[in-house]
């Protein structure tokens, strides 16, 4: 495999492993696109090339990326290590002293080839896809949000949801305890503006690091993983280090004192949000290198889940997890849950370790819901071995436990408006000294080429 220092480094790297499908046939943006990336990451874990969209007069006919990062397996070429390694990369990754910060890139990046300003501004012309059924219309949701501390300087990067409100308008979502929104109440005391660019289309280290909670520039992160610097570039309309491999740049800035409702746009939860009056994003330059690809993200589906909840948390747990038990083996968020379950995988020396093991997950981040813990004779990635488990070795009167009035995430549909509910732990662990059944039934996987004609 080639260096990732891109997209499309990483594009040759998943056609290199059989993981990339490209979609010659033409797709509407509205809906369509987003019907068959969804079905290439759960049949197949498989990223998309979109090659030709529907004609949609005066749109950039621009190819259009889904589904980078939307699996073990694909996490793990994001990463350039094994699928088992992927939280010890992650780890080490995420520790502050390991971080790599960026560089001033030696030349001008490709995405400042073309650039529009002005009165040429039209961000209906953009490829945008409306993803949802019930989404409130196009949303950027793959593009990589590049902003400044005022007051430090430091870098920052976050996701942060976009709906195009008008022809050089973008509703802008953000959070109340996320850091773009510290920096935006610094510039709101001032009666200033916050400056903001987007970078689309992007190496998937740069991706994973925006989906972290950090103290410091998210960009180390992605250095950490590269083991190099990211190449930085200053804005065109802003004072912002932007990488500089990326495909398009939008930049612009939040005014002060404008809201404006967005939304609503399937959520991480597996239901649609609610419309949010939120700041806007008022636009002041759209670049792009020649022929550049969009790169999109299927919101409240796997990639969604993917990078926000699973590889930043799943270090977390396990060194919470771990602390209680070094027997612990295996640990993973599966995006299956949105982000609400884990799965531990234990070698259990004592009957009690499985519920002591849940509860340390419980207590290494609010979200998490419900804790399965099995054995390593169970493959923690594969959903049906774990139903499996549930199914053959929980005694439901003997093997779960109730956290009642627990603290949990405000928008786990499950959940009180405070986020408060109940958490269930789960011991799938097998007992023989209930019933001993001996070994499980296995057979090994073969090459099957072997045994076929060619």
């Amino acid at each position: 495999m080639g260096k990732i220092n891109d997209l499309r480094s990483f594009m040759s790297v998943l056609e290199q492993e059989s993981r990339l499908t490209k979609v010659d046939h033409p797709v509407d943006l509205v809906h369509e696109l987003a019907n068959v990336a969804a079905t290439l990451a759960r049949m197949q874990g498989h990223g998309a090339l979109f090659q030709k969209q529907k004609a949609t007069e005066g749109n950039f006919p621009w190819p259009i990326f889904a589904n980078a990062v939307i699996s073990p397996d694909t996490a793990a070429l994001a990463l350039e290590c094994k699928k088992e390694d992927i939280i010890q990369k992650m780890n080490f990754a995420l520790d502050l002293k390991n971080g790599i910060q960026p560089k001033r890139a030696e030349q001008e990046p490709a995405w400042k080839e073309n650039v529009i300003t002005g009165s040429e501004i039209n961000l209906h012309k953009l490829p945008i896809p409306t993803h949802g059924l019930h989404d409130g219309g196009p949303f950027i949701t793959g593009g990589v949000i590049v902003t400044k501390d005022p007051v430090s300087g430091r870098g920052n990067l976050s996701y942060n949801r976009m709906q195009v409100l008008g022809e050089h308008t973008f509703g802008f979502n953000v959070n109340e305890w996320r850091h773009v929104m510290q920096f935006y109440k610094v510039m709101q005391a001032k009666g200033e503006s916050l400056p903001v660019a987007v970078a689309i289309g992007l190496d998937p280290a740069i991706m994973i690091a925006a989906g972290a909670r950090y103290d410091g520039d998210e960009l180390a992160i992605a250095g950490a993983i590269r083991g190099e610097p990211i190449p930085v570039t200053r804005g065109v309309t802003v004072d912002i280090d932007i990488p500089a491999n990326a495909e398009i740049v939008i930049e612009g800035y939040l005014p002060p004192d404008i809201r404006q409702a967005e939304g609503p746009l399937a959520e991480f939860h597996g239901y649609y949000g609610e419309l949010w009056e939120s700041p806007i994003f008022e636009v002041t330059a759209i670049c792009y290198r020649n022929e550049p690809i969009f790169q999109t993200i299927v919101p409240g589906w796997d990639e969604h889940i993917y990078i926000g909840n699973v590889l930043p948390r799943e270090p977390l747990l396990l060194r919470f997890v771990k602390h209680v038990s070094q027997n612990v083996t295996g640990l993973h968020i599966p995006p299956y849950g949105n982000g609400f379950s884990a799965i531990v995988q234990i070698r259990k020396s004592n009957p009690g370790e499985p519920y002591n093991a849940a509860m340390a997950a419980f207590t290494a981040h609010v979200n998490i819901k419900q804790v399965i813990v099995v054995d390593p004779d169970v493959n923690i990635y594969d959903p049906a071995d774990v139903s499996w488990a549930l199914t053959n070795r929980v005694d439901w009167s003997k093997d779960i436990f109730l956290v009642e009035g627990a603290q949990g995430h405000e928008m786990d549909p499950t959940a009180d408006i405070r986020g408060v509910h109940t958490k269930i732990g789960i011991d799938a662990t097998y007992k023989p000294e209930r019933r001993n059944y001996g070994d499980r039934i296995r057979y090994p996987m073969v090459d099957i080429n072997q045994y076929t004609k060619k």
